[in-house]
């Protein structure tokens, strides 16, 4: 198996499977994302205390790279600090697109979706629920 099966089939689990799939009742922090171009629909979902997220969850509906892409975000913010959750969204937005290095191991599953570079017009379907979430830490 290559490397780049392997990473499709985690974005595949991720998407058949996704983490912390629904939405919580009663968040203190949310907002809901939408790609006019593809209609790829997210909404996430955090309870935020003492600064640190301390659940993430999703919902929506999209193609495999959003959706997987949520799943890994909402596993990868949980017991982290909205500080640390906007270096690690910079870390992935310069990742999908390209822009560095060899991703580092704070990037976990997410590594598997800097093959997106590749294909420019798939950076906005990775990058929606990222958006999505900062734009809930901002409200």
């Amino acid at each position: 198996m290559s490397l780049s099966d392997l990473f499709t089939e985690i974005i595949i689990d991720h998407y058949q499977h996704p983490h912390n799939h629904g939405l919580i009742p009663s968040p203190t922090h949310s907002s809901r994302g939408y790609n006019e171009s593809c209609g790829d629909d997210i909404q996430v979902s955090l309870i935020v205390e003492d600064n640190v997220v301390k659940d993430a969850k999703f919902s929506g509906a999209g193609c495999s790279i959003s959706q997987a892409s949520a799943s890994i975000m909402t596993d990868l913010v949980k017991g982290k600090s909205l500080d640390e959750i906007k270096e690690l969204s910079q870390k992935f937005y310069e990742m999908v697109k390209g822009e560095n290095g060899e991703p580092g191991e704070e990037m976990g599953d997410a590594v598997v979706l800097q093959g997106v570079a590749k294909f420019p017009v798939r950076v906005k379907c990775a990058t929606l629920a990222w958006h999505t979430l900062e734009e809930a830490i901002k409200k």
